[in-house]
């Protein structure tokens, strides 16, 4: 079997809810090493209270991140994606594994070594997410715009499960002489690795499998891809027929310059988010009477919005399709700079609570209303290199809200 059109038409869609539900997976792996260091950041609070974990970890997490997949995405096209993708994989697991043997072999005592240590531990995750990210993101550009969905709910259902762990082990070992922070740090670390290493075998070995999955790359590699070669191989695939390839593909350069709007909406999305998440929630929020329970809550219902967010875009008139309604609505984001301020300032833990679920529902979104509507229309080289593109000003509006995120603490002497 070689070409695209060898594969019947029912037959292609075979497999897709299961192609869905490892989008699913691969998406909550990509993300649950990054989400479970955020989810213990009142850990790392205890451990390292002078060196604002939560803020400087992900300041070392994003350039590793943009940096690599800045390389990744002008190379995109010569790039084998499974071998991208497979080695990003493993070096979660990798990097994972080793943040929990750090922690036991320090017995979970702070220091300088040790925060330097860790903060390599996360640059290696930045490198980790770029491949993986990028990699799947381009993969799935040229599928069903349900399966992209479901990769970036996967992300954020990452998010939710840690802080549904996070609230569970709080309360547990809440009587613990440390309030159960460590108790509950170890665990995430030791399932976050275990399911690393679930989404490495996921990829693969079942994923390229799956006929309608086949079906997509075998279409892309008849228009011209040549980054899925190795996954057609892996799934029984030795040749393609390329005398449908096309010689005319748009430049990265012509893909910016028509589709700019998505980019720099995608972008704003994550320079107002992080902007404020997690740094924010966790230093300027100031006491209440959840005590130190409340910032846990605050992340939590971020998550939860931000999963349910992903999802409402199934919904055809929630559905966001107006190229310019979608930017009007990113750009009005910026409002709750402001009411965040406000909210700390004056606001009681209600109305934080409330603002902080609605940060995290139009981040979800947004996120994926401009995710599955940008790669349409083009063939399958160009939708793999719109996926590496938009994953690219992504985290470069990560990048850019976790710098801004420290305009927060100027002149309250936390420095």
């Amino acid at each position: 079997m070689g070409a695209a059109d060898e594969i019947s038409i029912p037959e292609r869609l075979q497999g897709k809810r299961s192609a869905v539900v490892v989008c699913f997976l691969l998406g909550l792996g990509s993300l649950l090493s990054w989400n479970s260091m955020l989810t213990i950041g009142d850990y790392y609070y205890k451990v390292f209270p002078n060196y604002h974990p939560s803020r400087v970890l992900t300041l070392v997490y994003q350039p590793f991140a943009v940096g690599t997949m800045a390389i990744l995405a002008y190379n995109e096209s010569r790039i084998d994606t499974r071998k991208r993708n497979i080695a990003g994989l493993v070096l979660f697991f990798i990097s994972t594994l080793g943040i929990l043997l750090l922690d036991v072999a320090t017995s979970g005592k702070g220091g300088v070594g040790p925060y330097v240590g860790l903060c390599l531990l996360v640059g290696a995750f930045g490198i980790a997410d770029a491949h993986v990210q990028g990699g799947i993101c381009g993969d799935l550009a040229f599928m069903l715009p349900e399966m992209t969905q479901s990769f970036f709910c996967g992300l954020a259902a990452s998010g939710v499960l840690t802080s549904g762990l996070r609230l569970v082990t709080k309360a547990a070992f809440e009587k613990s002489h440390d309030g159960g922070l460590r108790k509950g740090a170890l665990l995430f670390l030791s399932i976050a690795t275990g399911i690393e290493f679930l989404c490495i075998f996921l990829y693969a070995f079942y994923f390229p499998k799956l006929p309608i999955v086949k079906y997509f790359r075998s279409k892309a590699a008849s228009e011209g891809s040549k980054t899925v070669a190795a996954d057609l191989a892996a799934a029984g695939i030795s040749q393609v027929d390329d005398s449908k390839k096309v010689e005319d593909s748009l430049t990265l350069k012509q893909l910016i310059h028509q589709n700019w709007d998505y980019f720099l909406g995608l972008y704003l999305i994550y320079v107002l988010t992080l902007s404020i998440f997690p740094g924010f929630l966790y230093e300027n929020t100031g006491t209440h009477k959840l005590g130190d329970w409340y910032a846990v809550v605050l992340i939590a219902m971020y998550n939860l919005l931000d999963l349910i967010g992903r999802y409402t875009p199934l919904i055809k008139f929630l559905k966001l399709e107006s190229r310019k309604g979608l930017l009007i609505v990113i750009l009005s984001r910026f409002l709750f700079v402001p009411a965040f301020y406000f909210t700390a300032k004056y606001g009681g833990e209600g109305w934080m609570i409330m603002l902080t679920s609605l940060l995290g529902y139009t981040n979800g979104h947004l996120t994926v209303c401009v995710m599955t509507a940008a790669p349409k229309g083009y063939k399958g080289p160009e939708q793999n290199a719109m996926g590496n593109l938009l994953v690219l000003f992504l985290l470069g509006g990560i990048f850019t809200g976790v710098c801004l995120d420290w305009l927060w603490i100027i002149g309250k002497g936390k420095f």
